[in-house]
């Protein structure tokens, strides 16, 4: 409330200080009329001097004379009529007054009505943090979400068979506590019949059967079946396997994803975006968490008051390939090269700026070979690795371009 207290008492001062200077007009020592005659006195004597000197003839002179005594004249009727405003109309002087106090006043007020929230208090960030600390740590446990969810059904209705294998399997497990591949068997069928609960009960034994050999997949896949369980809220027990996962791999998508989330279901649209923006940014474009990021992260970046503009989902840009080399073969040889170079540098900038694919960067990694630039080929295979650091997948496809392009023995 002080602050807009603050804020009404300078707008009230300022609009007066302009009211006061529109009604007043430019009073002074001396009105602009005064001075316009002394000017126009000093301009006969001048003219006066002029003639004595032989600089202007007696015609000039008179015509002169005739017409700085006509602006004498006017000047003079302007001060007898406008006094010490400068003859500034009254009138007008008094409406733009009124303009600019409403127009300060009631802009103020319209312009806050469309931005701000009339009727609450002053919510500075440090507040707005630990409310949302605060909705943290007291928000639902994941039992007290999961009986507020209504009964479910399975998208595809399983068959009598399946059902009847399912039977099987619980009570094989139920059997054999420790069988490793038989719960993480039953942690993905529970999840298919739409047992979220069972589900990730099951895997929550896998991880205990793993122990410390546990790796951030298990983790995250135990808390994506906890957040399926309740429609995707992401309650504390879920956030805890979140952070195991992130423990053991910083990097985990679907992990980061979730930890986006939970910071946007709590109040912190600042730390959400950070995460999704950069998840965003990171791809690669057919990753699960990318579609769902981008149907939410222009809303979250404007809660976040961050200027957002969406990475374009195009096709990837080319770099040089087999068909490119043979549409190339009419060229001379040294039209061919730049076309290439311009292909590359493409290339290039899309992966450095946006990010791609792993084919994408070992594909750049071998075209920077083939062209004999061996430095640039080394630096970007140097990145990739850490683009790429715990996904020896990726890495391994990544690999491929540079052993083609000889930084590999």
């Amino acid at each position: 409330m002080l602050f807009w207290i603050i804020t009404a008492a300078i707008a009230l001062v300022v609009s007066g200080i302009l009211a006061l200077a529109l009604l007043r007009g430019r009073p002074g020592d001396e009105p602009p009329a005064a001075y316009d005659l002394r000017v126009y006195r000093d301009q006969l004597k001048e003219v006066d001097r002029d003639l004595a000197r032989g600089v202007i003839g007696a015609e000039d002179a008179e015509r002169t004379r005739a017409e700085i005594s006509r602006r004498i004249l006017a000047a003079d009727a302007q001060l007898q009529k406008g006094g010490d405003t400068g003859g500034q109309p009254q009138g007008l002087g008094r409406v733009l007054a009124a303009a600019a106090v409403l127009g300060l006043i009631g802009g103020s007020l319209l312009l806050y009505r469309q931005l701000g929230v009339p009727g609450y208090g002053d919510l500075g960030l440090n507040s707005r943090i630990e409310m949302a600390e605060e909705t943290r740590n007291s928000r639902p446990s994941q039992a007290e979400a999961e009986t507020t969810m209504p009964a479910r059904s399975p998208a595809n209705e399983p068959t009598a068979e399946f059902l009847k294998l399912m039977e099987q399997l619980r009570e094989a497990v139920q059997n054999r506590p420790d069988d490793l591949q038989g719960h993480k068997l039953l942690a993905r069928n529970e999840a298919v019949v739409g047992n979220f609960k069972a589900a990730y009960e099951a895997q929550a034994r896998v991880i205990s059967i793993l122990g410390e050999e546990a790796e951030a997949s298990d983790y995250a896949d135990l808390a994506d079946l906890m957040i399926l369980g309740v429609g995707g809220y992401v309650s504390p027990e879920a956030e805890a396997a979140l952070r195991q996962a992130l423990q053991r791999d910083p990097r985990n998508g679907v992990a980061r994803y979730y930890m986006g989330l939970m910071f946007a279901q709590v109040g912190r649209p600042d730390a959400a975006f950070r995460i999704w923006n950069q998840l965003l940014r990171e791809g690669p474009a057919n990753a699960p968490w990318i579609p769902p990021i981008r149907g939410q992260i222009t809303e979250l970046a404007q809660l976040a008051g961050v200027k957002f503009t969406m990475p374009s989902t195009g096709a990837p840009l080319k770099g040089p390939s087999a068909a490119d080399m043979a549409a190339a073969g009419d060229m001379s040889a040294e039209d061919r090269q730049d076309m290439i170079r311009n292909m590359v540098a493409g290339l290039a900038e899309r992966l450095g700026t946006e990010g791609g694919s792993p084919e994408e960067w070992s594909r750049l990694i071998g075209a920077y070979g083939v062209l004999g630039e061996v430095n640039k080929a080394r630096e970007i295979w140097i990145e990739a690795q850490q683009v790429f650091a715990g996904k020896p997948d990726a890495l391994a496809t990544v690999r491929a371009g540079a052993e083609r392009a000889g930084l590999l023995q």
